[in-house]
């Protein structure tokens, strides 16, 4: 898996340093220079732009107006996603390609008021899409649906009113003030705590960092292609876009109730339908479908068909054996507590699994690094390339001084360590003192791996942190401190992982680092009052939480089971289920160790992914149906027209998501007017 990611990452390298020299030779031609999207531009005002312009004006008005919409719009739509499956893709590539578009159309309503547009550079778009990502990155991993969801009142009733460990005392429901103020303490020292270590990771180790090169890739492509090119990809977005729109326009009259309309469509038949296999054209996952790989969307459906498509039907009809008959559906202790504890079991497997490899993985490529150094004669150490040189002089030039790292660290540890407290009582000062002096090697930890496998752990390391909470805070304090504490690790090192990868985006297409880090801050900020703002939005105007409806937030219900397992131990599983949680874990590590060790790639290519294969297991066939639908369509284009498919492909794709994303605003208005659908179609069998 390494030796793939390093060939690709050296490959995308060659490409920035090709079509860099490619720039260089074309720029005297006609006298223009390709590196923005407004022709007319002079030749001269784009090479300064590129090449030395300090930092202040890499950070324009415009663009800060640009990266507040599309940060909230991929607020709102991050947060239907992460409410409704818990599955949201990396939408940081459609968020650069937004950025052109959204300046593309700023310049030439600038043009057409007879104005002339400042040129719309890389650096530009860097930043935009650098805010924008940080703003949505809090809506998606700030734990909306998952951990701080998960001490709601609905999620408490769900986990079993009657189970152990599921103290009544461990509730505390949304609300925006310390929603708000919990994710400003404990994001913002996310943002410091790498700064020191900003040129060994990017310059001297030289970490791939996958995501953030592809990224620059993307970037530089925009700025590299020309107008026709770029002229093209707006096209089909703003096409897409409109259809997506439209369609879920058109969707809304016919359904009046959950139970109605194109969403709960029998496409295979009403038998099929009971059991959540149909198609339901939503286009937001359609879209979604095309941008994640096949192997993702392969591994959603073979987990719809193992749960639903057969566990599910099986362990029902053991009703009245396995759990007794008269039990609520809803109950943890019937068929409902199988699926939620077989989930959180290969979560586990494939967390746990992958934990070691990067951790054991990053030891032993540090090691090998800092032997290698010491072996080599200085005559051997290969020196960067003029490219190379340039980038590392350009990073280096604009230094973020290692004191603003250290100070404000320091400072927002402690302020998280007054207030988080004082949020959740049930979680100690002490515990959070011992959290931030472990959380700097942890974010090294995982910013290294990430940096090498593109794998962010966040999540896991959040996971170790739950269970040891859960384990030591006691059965009354125990899941209120397990989930907080759990939201605190995850946090700090997940904001430090992205930063990084955004340094690295940043290094290849030559932006100030602390202009970089300046939007960051921006970004994180608008993030901290975006995220709840969208998700008060659902929270207000749909039932979130309920596992029969549209946004039922698996993910809640799983944190919470985690905690009471890390409280009570294995008595709060259901009749039998340990055995098929053993089963379900070691499952969840042989396809990793296989997929690993698999001498070819062709078998390891099409082992399922055990986190993702999780997911249907609580939400359903449906979305995966969806998903694989885009998948078939990125396949066929490939096939058909696979020149054009590599550049529309991510244009259409976001079209599809934004269209149907942004109709949920005008939808959740209506709702909280209580503006009713006027149809109700529906399918019922004679």
């Amino acid at each position: 898996m390494n030796t793939e990611l390093q060939e690709a990452a050296a490959a995308a390298r060659e490409k920035i340093k090709d079509d860099a020299n490619n720039n260089h030779e074309t720029k005297h031609e006609d006298g223009r220079q390709q590196d923005g999207d407004d022709d007319d531009d002079p030749t001269s005002l784009k090479e300064r732009a590129f090449r030395a312009q300090p930092w202040t004006r890499q950070i324009t008005a415009r663009g800060l107006i640009v990266s507040i919409m599309i940060g909230s719009m991929y607020s709102v739509i991050a947060m239907k996603l992460n409410l409704t499956t818990g599955l949201v893709p990396n939408l940081n590539v459609s968020a650069a390609l937004l950025a052109f578009v959204f300046i593309r159309a700023w310049n030439k309503l600038v043009g057409k008021l007879g104005y002339v547009a400042k040129p719309f550079t890389r650096q530009e778009n860097t930043m935009i899409q650098t805010c924008a990502v940080a703003c949505y990155s809090i809506t998606v991993g700030g734990g909306f649906a998952s951990y701080l969801l998960g001490l709601n009142r609905k999620t408490y009733e769900l986990s079993g009113l009657h189970t152990e460990g599921n103290s009544p005392y461990a509730v505390k429901d949304p609300a925006f003030g310390w929603m708000t103020g919990y994710l400003f303490v404990v994001c913002f020292v996310g943002l410091f705590v790498l700064i020191p270590l900003r040129k060994v990771m990017i310059v001297d180790l030289e970490l791939a960092y996958p995501s953030g090169l592809a990224t620059a890739v993307l970037i530089n492509g925009f700025h590299n292609r020309g107008d026709k090119m770029a002229k093209k990809q707006v096209r089909g977005f703003m096409k897409y876009f409109s259809v997506s729109f439209l369609w879920a326009l058109f969707k809304w009259f016919y359904a009046k109730t959950e139970e109605c309309g194109f969403n709960q469509f029998p496409t295979f038949g009403l038998k099929a339908w009971k059991h959540t296999f149909f198609f339901d054209f939503n286009t937001t996952y359609v879209g979604a479908g095309m941008i994640v790989s096949h192997q993702v969307n392969l591994s959603l459906l073979f987990g719809a068909v193992l749960s639903y498509g057969i566990m599910w039907p099986l362990i029902g009809d053991l009703k009245g054996k396995w759990f007794e008959a008269d039990l609520e559906e809803s109950s943890m202790k019937s068929l409902y507590g199988y699926k939620v504890f077989l989930s959180v079991a290969l979560i586990l497997g494939d967390g746990l699994y992958n934990f070691i490899k990067v951790m054991s993985f990053t030891v032993i490529n540090v090691h090998g690094r800092l032997k290698n150094k010491k072996l080599k004669p200085e005559g051997e150490v290969q020196e960067p390339g003029q490219e190379d040189k340039k980038q590392n002089e350009l990073f280096l030039r604009e230094k973020i001084p290692m004191w603003v790292g250290m100070v404000g660290y320091m400072a927002f540890s402690i302020l998280s360590t007054l207030v988080v407290p004082t949020i959740f009582p049930q979680l100690k000062w002490y515990y959070v003192v011992v959290a931030y002096i472990l959380a700097p090697s942890l974010a090294f930890c995982n910013a290294y791996g990430a940096g090498l496998t593109d794998i962010n752990m966040a999540y896991n390391y959040g996971k170790v942190a739950l269970f040891v909470l859960a384990a030591v805070s006691g059965k009354q304090n125990g899941v209120v401190a397990a989930l907080a504490g759990c939201g605190l690790i995850k946090s700090v090192v997940s904001v430090a992982c992205i930063l990084m990868q955004d340094f690295k985006t940043a290094h290849l297409t030559q932006t100030s680092p602390r202009a970089m880090f300046v939007n960051q801050v921006i970004g994180t900020a608008m993030g901290c009052l975006m995220a709840p703002l969208s998700f008060f939005l659902f929270y207000k105007a749909f039932d979130v939480g309920n596992p029969y409806g549209e946004f039922k937030a698996p993910y809640a219900l799983i944190y919470r089971n985690m905690a009471i397992l890390g409280v009570e131990g294995f008595s709060a599983l259901p009749r039998h289920c340990l055995q098929l949680c053993y089963g379900f874990f070691a499952f969840a590590v042989g396809v990793n160790i296989v997929r690993d060790a698999a001498p070819g790639k062709v078998v390891g290519r099409w082992m399922p992914l055990p986190m993702v294969m999780a997911i249907p297991f609580l939400v359903g066939a449906y979305f995966a149906i969806d998903m694989c639908v885009g998948s078939l369509v990125v396949y066929a284009w490939n096939k058909l027209k696979p020149r054009k498919a590599e550049f529309m492909i991510p244009a259409v794709a976001s079209g599809l998501i934004c269209g149907e994303g942004l109709w949920t605003l005008p939808s959740a208005v209506l709702a909280l007017a209580k503006v009713n659908p006027p149809i109700c179609m529906k399918f019922v069998s004679k």
